[in-house]
């Protein structure tokens, strides 16, 4: 059986599928993304789809599962690569890929990833008291 490359860069996980994707293919995807999510404490997940013609609907759950899976991890997903076909078949499907951000390229899922931390940073930062707001109390 085939297996997904999964590449680490900085604080992200880069998944490019550059086959196609049988159903035991992308159940051994979700169960190697998790672990290495887990394994490397990254924050952001890439799925490059650039490479797949079409998505059936079992590949489109996958993608929705492992955002899911990524999310409880404490991981952002971005898929990037999305041909107008493919789209076009999802929305067909009905499938609405909840929890997935999507990006132009690679470059852009790493802006939007980076974007959604320092979002994250700031709201904590947020909520947490200020050193002055402290002593002066």
């Amino acid at each position: 059986m085939e297996r997904v490359p999964i590449l680490k860069i900085g604080d992200i996980l880069l998944v490019s599928i550059q086959l196609d994707m049988s159903d035991q293919t992308a159940i051994q995807l979700q169960d190697d993304l998790a672990e290495r999510i887990v394994a490397t404490g990254c924050h952001g997940v890439i799925i490059d789809i650039t490479a797949l013609d079409i998505v059936d609907s079992f590949v489109g759950r996958m993608l929705s599962t492992i955002a899911s899976i990524s999310k409880v991890l404490d991981a952002e997903t971005v898929v990037v690569g999305m041909r107008p076909a493919v789209a076009i078949t999802l929305v067909e499907l009905g499938l609405s890929l909840n929890g997935i951000r999507t990006a132009l390229n690679v470059e852009r899922g790493m802006e939007l990833i980076a974007a959604a931390r320092a979002d994250e940073h700031d709201f904590v930062s947020d909520d947490e008291p200020d050193a002055e707001t402290t002593a002066s109390s």
